[in-house]
């Protein structure tokens, strides 16, 4: 049954705290999922919607992520100088679990701790004021007004305020796990309450909507996850992407898909998802963050394109003045930016490519089959003046091997093979698409680096790399290496990490995990080294990858998926 507990004060962060300390300390996941629902129960919708982000570590609403810009390193620093303990460093953190118990044992050290008074509600605001910050001096009034929030902190507090900015809140509490603890609370079946999360793409506001006694007509109940994704199309916000899963050969999906099977070109570029309606456009990157003001031609295009109304999935690739495709990391100086917009645009010219369609004229298409999402975005784009990928329907896996090496010699990454019954699943690694590129290639996440020698002196230039573990969330080192970017770039990277630092010893700067980078490799090995129990052989850096979370980096089990594939495979150790 819905909880519907009686409000009988404002929900303080102490209290979220002393929930999170609990979770921590808790094994089953059941028991985590029904504890944040009681928790939730008791808060008013406003406390829901930021309570659930806080749990899953996210300090603002999905998109908004980038405008915090706050690093671990930075809250180091100003709660060091809070409490004297500039010079214990290496004492706490050799003490300390992780970078939030770091904090909460430097605040530790003050004379005497503040009396628990900040709420979640105010907690949120603060947030969203450091987030709003921008312009000359942003970063000391950023730190200046963060600073405050740590002086009226208790050391618990404190420990959590730190695990929210710096996303890493490790007490088991997944987003899968969220999504219990959400249906727990509104008395909805689980899938539910994941499709509505499918299409909203924000925990936050998918829990207060589901909220019991939300709603302004309560006979009704919570919005259908349908009445999300309808809502989504009108008001032109983001749906999350939908990612295909990895095979080594077209023959291999060719035979998962059953033969009834599309294959498209393969771009190496940007997702973009792009609204559209009579004048008004917007463009949204992989992440969810609007990009709009960075790509003007785009805009110019699909503006005032008549009557209808659409979401469009698509890629954008920066081309030279020929027309011919370039790296992705020049595309990367266009994607974002929000000065000098114009000369680079006349410098770096862009192309964009459709391949999905998932609304027309106010109606979600992500049920419909692939098949007939693609026959109308083929019309749909030849009304707009848009282009579609490179695409064919292969009637044998010869056909497909050969439209597959066509387009690697074309230039092309691969193919993506889509069943043609496939509907689009935002979010998810649907099985119905499949990719199949060229390199073994994953995308990995920098958790730590090495200070360079010799010719390296000064950069932090040999990267430990990490997979995600998708049943712990967290992320589990699989290899390291110092290959594959020039010294510009070593120099960039270095910039990069260094405000990500959480800790150094021994010349290894420990990050936080945000960097998302492409790792060629020549096989995965069998190693003892690292807790996976598996090494990447020969890695190098091929593609530096902001557009990608550090929550879409492949995973542990996907590399286990692609070592048991391997033809040749180190014998298991005795």
């Amino acid at each position: 049954m819905p909880r519907n507990a009686l409000i009988v004060r404002v929900a303080s962060f102490y209290d979220f705290a002393r929930v999170c300390q609990s979770l921590s300390q808790t094994a089953s996941r059941l028991q985590i999922a029904e504890t944040v629902a009681e928790f939730l129960a008791t808060l008013d919708p406003d406390e829901v919607e930021v309570a659930v982000r806080f749990f899953v570590g996210r300090a603002t609403a999905s998109g908004e992520e980038k405008r915090l810009k706050v690093s671990g390193r930075a809250v180091w620093k100003i709660v060091a100088a809070m409490t004297g303990g500039e010079d214990q460093g290496e004492e706490i953190f050799a003490a300390a679990e992780d970078f939030g118990e770091a904090i909460e044992m430097l605040l530790k050290l003050r004379a005497s701790e503040p009396e628990p008074t900040l709420t979640i509600r105010e907690v949120a605001a603060r947030f969203e004021e450091i987030a709003a910050i921008e312009g000359p001096s942003s970063r000391g009034r950023k730190l200046d007004a963060l600073r405050e929030m740590f002086e009226r902190a208790t050391a618990l507090e404190g420990k959590y305020l730190t695990k929210i900015l710096i996303r890493e809140m490790r007490h088991g509490m997944s987003e899968g796990t969220m999504l219990e603890a959400i249906a727990r609370m509104a008395g909805r079946p689980v899938e539910e309450v994941r499709r509505a999360s499918m299409l909203e793409g924000d925990l936050g506001r998918v829990a207060r909507a589901m909220r019991p006694g939300e709603q302004a007509r309560p006979s009704t109940g919570p919005p259908s996850a349908e009445a999300f994704g309808a809502e989504r199309a009108r008001a032109m916000k983001p749906l999350r992407p939908m990612l295909a899963q990895p095979m080594p050969n077209v023959a291999q999906a060719f035979a998962a898909l059953g033969g009834k099977l599309a294959l498209e070109h393969k771009l190496d570029g940007a997702r973009v998802q792009i609204h559209c309606a009579g004048a008004e456009v917007k463009i949204f990157s992989r992440r969810l963050n609007e990009i709009t003001r960075s790509l003007p031609e785009i805009v110019e295009r699909l503006r005032n394109h008549g009557p209808r109304a659409f979401i469009v999935d698509g890629e954008v690739i920066a081309v030279d003045p020929e027309g011919r495709p370039l790296a992705f990391q020049e595309l990367m100086r266009r994607l974002g930016r929000r000065r000098e917009i114009e000369r680079v645009r006349a410098e770096l010219p862009v192309r964009l490519f459709l391949f999905d369609l998932l609304a027309l004229d106010g109606e979600l298409w992500i049920d419909r089959p692939y098949s007939e999402r693609a026959a109308a975005l083929k019309s749909l784009a030849q009304q707009v003046g848009a282009e579609t990928v490179g695409r064919a329907e292969p009637r044998t896996v010869a056909e497909a091997e050969k439209f597959y090496q066509a387009a690697l010699a074309a230039g092309y990454e691969g193919v993506v093979a889509k069943s043609l019954a496939s509907r689009y699943t935002p979010g998810a690694r649907g099985r119905g698409w499949i990719k199949v590129k060229r390199a073994h290639t994953l995308d990995l996440v920098i958790v730590a680096a090495d200070w360079g020698y010799g010719r390296r002196k000064g950069w932090l230039s040999n990267y430990c790399l990490a997979a995600r573990d998708e049943k712990t969330g967290r992320f589990v080192e699989v290899g390291k290496t110092y290959k594959g970017l020039t010294d510009e770039q070593f120099r960039t990277m270095t910039g990069r990490l260094r405000p990500l630092a959480i800790s150094e010893a021994h010349g290894t700067v420990t990050v936080r995990p945000e960097i998302v980078v492409e790792v060629a490799y020549s096989d995965i090995q069998r190693s003892p080294q690292y807790e996976s129990g598996m090494a990447l052989r020969f890695a190098r850096i091929v593609a530096i990858r902001d557009d990608k979370s550090p929550g879409e980096a492949d995973t542990i089990q996907t590399m286990a998926e692609e070592f048991e594939r391997q033809t040749v495979k180190p014998r298991p150790p005795r």
